[in-house]
């Protein structure tokens, strides 16, 4: 379909049910999508095409979405082989995509400037490293590396994922290029998993961030899933089931507006923490530690000149938050709604007082999380649950709230964190995906 096709499709209603899939049936947010798609397509068009109305009709466009996710249970797990529960939502990244005839990926995101990816030169490049361009150039990489014929693209990204919100706005984009490059190049044959592991590769080689694959296998996947890292290259996945809207309760995600800046070491002493005492047990992450030994051992732990009485808290909170994980699974299934938000609360607790990833040590006057917590507390009055989001120190808390008290609660917390803090989520069945 050519832009001015798709775009008289979409003021035609047209697209309304393939949105309905993607986002709900709500027809403020089936609105809301039109406006976003018909400005994606005309600035994809803008960007990339001779000019006008003649441009339009030259080239067929794809459409294809990744989605953002939030952690729901198992805080800080994943990178020592633990299980998580996290479910994709319905905000996303699209990517409006034609091909160009040209060896080269030409990409532009909004808000950025724009970023090219020679399709001839595929290792690594250590300028590139922390841009835009090597994640790019790291999904490319492997494709060809799988046999892909990959041709020339131009692409214009726009983003609904919040950057440092905990949703992984990173592990979306990855998705989103995977996705497209899967679906286009190679008849769709790597699959989500497989599109994901491919994300991580690019984040770890080529951008130099050495994160886990929660945030992409949730993103590419979709649904609520729970996730079991004792193989971190094959880990086990089930699809929960759920009824979200028998809760009667909305998923809030607030920007307490933290200072994201020189948090590196605080998010790396937590691994290297839990480490220090699995190494104690002969082991490398603390999956592979019995529970019992652990508490057994809580005396000669103190001791040991290399573990910290911190260590010994955060290793803690993953021995118990781990086992936390499946109880929270089977609570969705269950749809026991008492049970999803006591454990919902009880992770929160033990982030706070085991985990301590509610706000920074190099500035501790600075404690915008705990803030928003107080506050979450105080309007839900033990209805619902809330909790710290992500990977902490500065950023997002998240909320179930009942509907009855949501227009009070986004009031109350956006006159503290200012307006537009609160975002109202709902979990999103399908992952990366072709719309069009």
């Amino acid at each position: 379909m050519t832009g001015k096709e798709i775009l008289t499709n979409i003021n035609e209603y047209k697209m309304d049910s393939a949105f309905a899939k993607v986002y709900g049936d709500d027809p403020e947010q089936i609105a809301y999508q039109r406006k976003r798609y018909i400005r994606a397509v005309e600035a994809f068009e803008e960007t990339f095409s001779a000019g006008g109305d003649a441009g339009m009709k030259e080239r067929s466009l794809s459409i294809f979405s990744a989605p953002g996710r939030t952690e729901i249970g198992g805080n800080h797990t994943d990178h020592q082989q633990g299980k998580v529960l996290a479910a994709a939502v319905d905000l996303d990244a699209i990517a409006i995509v034609a091909p160009n005839g040209k060896n080269r990926i030409s990409l532009r995101s909004e808000g950025y400037d724009p970023v090219v990816v020679d399709l001839q030169e595929m290792d690594p490049k250590e300028s590139e490293k922390g841009t835009t361009a090597s994640l790019v150039r790291g999904v490319a990489a492997q494709f060809v590396e799988r046999g892909a014929r990959l041709e020339g693209l131009d692409m214009y990204i726009t983003s609904d994922v919040l950057s440092g919100s905990g949703l992984s706005s990173s592990a979306a984009f990855e998705v989103l290029i995977g996705t497209v490059l899967d679906v286009l190049f190679n008849e769709g044959r790597a699959g989500a998993q497989e599109i994901a592991k491919i994300g991580r590769k690019a984040e770890n080689l080529y951008f130099g961030k050495a994160c886990g694959l929660m945030d992409q296998m949730v993103s590419s996947v979709g649904g609520l899933l729970l996730i079991d890292f004792s193989d971190q290259e094959k880990p086990y996945i089930d699809v929960c089931q759920y009824n979200e809207n028998m809760l009667g309760f909305t998923l809030i995600i607030t920007d307490t507006k933290g200072n994201h800046a020189d948090l590196s070491d605080e998010y790396s002493a937590i691994p290297e923490e839990m480490e220090s005492v699995a190494h104690f047990f002969g082991r490398k992450h603390l999956r592979q530690v019995r529970k019992e030994d652990f508490y057994r051992c809580l005396a000669r732990l103190r001791k040991a000149d290399e573990i910290s009485d911190r260590a010994i808290l955060r290793s803690a909170h993953f021995f118990e938050e781990d086992e936390r994980v499946e109880k929270e699974a089977a609570a969705w299934e269950a749809g026991d709604i008492e049970k999803i938000f006591f454990l919902l609360n009880e992770s929160g607790e033990s982030s706070a007082m085991l985990l301590q990833n509610l706000y920074c040590t190099k500035t501790p006057k600075e404690q915008a999380i705990p803030v928003g917590l107080l506050l979450s507390r105080r309007i839900l009055g033990g209805r619902g649950a809330c909790r710290v989001h992500g990977g902490g120190f500065a950023g997002t808390i998240q909320a179930f709230v009942p509907d009855d008290l949501v227009e009070e609660y986004t009031r109350e917390l956006e006159s503290v964190f200012g307006t537009g803090a609160c975002h109202i989520l709902k979990i999103r069945a399908c992952g990366g995906m072709q719309i069009l």
